[in-house]
């Protein structure tokens, strides 16, 4: 069963990405650590969501992690 939106929102959110609004039901996820990687969810909250959009989230919190894994393990 896919996920909802607002789902994918809260993990985005969690994990410290910063919302910024677009046009109509669009919004832009951007994380300090991954500024060249934006993600845009479009859809209303309680839509399902696409298939291609949850696994752009995923692939984009993997990368995180990665990221701040590095980061850790170089202080």
């Amino acid at each position: 069963m896919p996920k909802k939106i607002r789902e994918l929102k809260s993990l985005l959110q969690k994990a410290g990405f910063i919302h910024r609004s677009a046009k109509g039901s669009h919004t832009r996820w951007i994380h300090p650590l991954l500024p060249d990687q934006p993600i845009t969810i479009s859809g209303k909250d309680g839509d399902d969501a696409k298939p291609y959009i949850e696994k752009e989230v995923n692939r984009q919190l993997e990368i995180l992690k990665k990221v701040q894994e590095q980061q850790g393990g170089e202080q």
